[in-house]
């Protein structure tokens, strides 16, 4: 029988968009996670404005996904609403600029920018999250970030009402936001680029596609870089210089092809992957005295 928290849920996002206990696994990148007490997906900006509002109007536990890219979610689940923005995927080219809403693909936004002969972007072309994710994360590869190239951010308040943010104004740093200090939920964002030659773009993304293939375990389930890289040291090389390669715990492992990624075998639990983690934390501060800080957004209850 629905509950009256459901039928609100259900009367703010729309029927069929409000799942029970769905599992999560079939929505991470890692492909493992318990279920979500409610799963709500909404459509439109104004009614991820009403959920968000209602959220913390009644004190609800709950976090915003995009792709689940960056995510690893406990067996056990979340005990909480997901709200997952990946309806909010409109992208459209304005001038020399990309509105992109919270959950549009990140490499969708780079393949249109080329489209339209517009350089800036390319660094993102292979990142496999959202927008929303990428603003949250300031996300970014191969010396380029997300805050070299947003102009405009619109966060969604406590209140529930759109405000717009610049650029500077988002405390963008190494892999984080003023998002991350809990100042509202992406709705949407400008990203400023410049008029460029549609060939050199394509081929400079082409040039990365390879570097990533050639390097990263692109053919395992995993979050990507699942440490931030310490400063002064590269997290993927105190790894492997602890004698980590290959590591394994479970269905967990260090990728043998780059320490930095913890990868899915195929049959890996969250706990096997968050205890990985754990370990390779341990053995690297033992060896080398640096603290490795997960990259990842580690949910629920471990």
């Amino acid at each position: 029988m629905e509950s009256f928290f459901e039928k609100q849920l259900e009367e703010i996002a729309g029927e069929g968009r409000v799942l029970v206990q769905e599992e999560l696994a079939g929505h991470t990148t890692f492909r493992v996670g318990g279920p979500a007490d409610y799963y709500v997906r909404p459509q439109t900006p104004e009614s991820l404005c009403r959920l968000v509002w209602y959220l913390k109007e009644t004190e609800r536990d709950f976090f915003v996904m995009g792709n689940g890219s960056n995510l690893l979610v406990s067996d056990l689940g979340y005990r909480g609403t997901v709200v997952d923005v990946s309806g909010l995927d409109e992208i459209r080219i304005e001038g020399t600029e990309i509105y992109a809403q919270a959950g549009a693909l990140l490499s969708k936004a780079a393949q249109m920018a080329l489209s339209a002969g517009l350089t800036g972007l390319e660094f993102a072309s292979g990142i496999p999250g959202s927008i929303g994710g990428a603003l949250v994360m300031n996300a970014g590869a191969y010396g380029s970030e997300m805050a070299d190239v947003t102009r405009e951010v619109i966060l969604v308040g406590e209140d529930g009402t759109e405000n717009s943010l610049s650029g500077s104004d988002m405390q963008f740093g190494y892999r984080t936001s003023i998002c991350r200090k809990g100042k509202g939920v992406v709705s949407a964002a400008r990203i400023s680029l410049k008029p460029g030659d549609k060939t050199e773009i394509e081929e400079k993304m082409k040039e990365l596609a390879l570097k990533r293939k050639s390097r990263q375990p692109l053919e395992y389930p995993s979050a990507g870089s699942t440490f931030k890289r310490p400063e002064g040291y590269y997290a993927g090389k105190l790894i492997m210089d602890a004698g980590l390669p290959g590591y394994t715990i479970g269905g967990a492992q260090v990728s043998p092809k780059h320490c930095g990624f913890i990868i899915n075998t195929g049959r890996a639990t969250a706990a096997d992957i968050y205890d990985l983690i754990m370990e390779v934390r341990e053995k690297v501060g033992e060896r080398f005295g640096v603290e490795l800080e997960p990259e990842v957004c580690i949910i629920g209850d471990f």
